[in-house]
């Protein structure tokens, strides 16, 4: 059998090809770890067939904060974790969330992602939903070696999950009437979810603290995305990288809309419903305004505070460490795009 690979076997090997992150505190809090995950990462991504090896470079180095992996690295830390399994599980859910940005972005027909052409614009996308494939069964090979069935059971579940809340989202699409309940489902499942297996992991890797990091990783999540879908009505595409007004156009109804429909007056509440059943974002300047005159931001963002409250919370039982400060001020990073 081949040895287990040692942290520093993996620093050792050839130097990493993914494009250099704007390092955070957070990234230097498990700097070591971090790099060793980005080797992994791209030797993971070597095949036999050119262009999966292509595409899945492509948008593993189109950058990211990489929040997810992160969070593996600083749960299994926060909780006394000594091994090395972390770092593959680290690598396995960015693989796992590469895969659904990938089939994501055709279902959605997004052209631009991180700031550049999506995979679907640049090869199609048959090749994308493949590669995407490609990259779920890699992170299942992983999975297999790391021998821990715990954690398979969550990662079985988390993927399943994250499925459901993409065909919710897709059904869900250009129906003006979605409520904040059934918005909070799909972005658990879609988003969250994720970000609630890669707390677990780390602590089912530690053996301990895992319903504290479980809730942590939930409410992260949900912060992340509530404050991604404020960036839709008042982000910087240099910034986010994705075109404003992009969850307009694809009928999505999401926070700062809902509220906005539900406390703007009538032909403005029409206004939107309109936009929505029609996909379109013909009148997105006009919907801006509501959104912003209606308090539908301003409301958003406290919900993405209250979320980042609710992580923070999680943690309080937890015997304090540098690497559970990191994960409180990682709470707040989530939100700070749009603080």
């Amino acid at each position: 059998m081949t040895p287990e690979p040692t942290l520093a076997s993996v620093l050792s090997r050839q130097p990493c090809r993914l494009s250099t992150l704007s390092m955070q505190p957070f990234h230097k809090a498990v700097e070591q770890e971090f790099a060793a995950v980005n080797i992994l990462i791209v030797s993971q991504l070597q095949s036999d067939v050119g262009l999966v090896e292509n595409i899945g470079q492509y948008i593993v180095e189109a950058g990211g904060k990489r929040l997810r992996p992160v969070v593996v690295l600083l749960s299994a830390l926060a909780n006394g974790y000594e091994g090395e399994e972390h770092l593959k599980m680290a690598a396995v859910i960015e693989f796992i969330h590469t895969a659904t940005l990938l089939h994501d972005d055709v279902v959605d027909v997004s052209s631009l992602r991180r700031g550049r052409q999506t995979a679907n614009a640049q090869w199609g996308n048959a090749p994308s939903v493949l590669v995407g494939d490609f990259l779920y069964s890699r992170a299942f090979q992983m999975l297999v070696e790391i021998a821990h069935m715990p954690i398979m059971g969550v990662m079985a579940n988390a993927t399943n999950v994250i499925s459901e809340g993409e065909v919710q989202q897709m059904a869900n699409a250009g129906n003006p009437e979605i409520t904040e309940d059934i918005y909070r489902q799909v972005i658990y499942r879609k988003t969250a979810k994720l970000f609630e297996a890669a707390a677990q992991v780390g602590a089912c890797l530690a053996g301990k603290n895992q319903d504290a990091m479980i809730a942590y990783g939930k409410h992260l999540g949900m912060a992340f995305q509530i404050a991604d879908d404020v960036l839709d009505y008042q982000g910087d595409i240099e910034i986010t990288g994705k075109n404003i007004g992009s969850d307009l156009a694809e009928g999505k109804m999401t926070l700062p809309l809902i509220f906005a429909r539900d406390n703007a007056g009538p032909e403005d509440a029409d206004l939107i419903r309109n936009a929505i059943a029609g996909k379109t974002a013909d009148n997105f300047g006009a919907i801006l305004h509501v959104v912003n005159t209606s308090g539908g931001l301003s409301y958003s963002r406290q919900q993405a505070s209250e979320e980042v409250e609710l992580a923070k919370h999680a943690l309080a039982g937890m015997p304090d460490s540098a690497y559970k400060n990191v994960l409180l001020d990682l709470a707040e990073f989530s939100i700070s795009r749009v603080s």
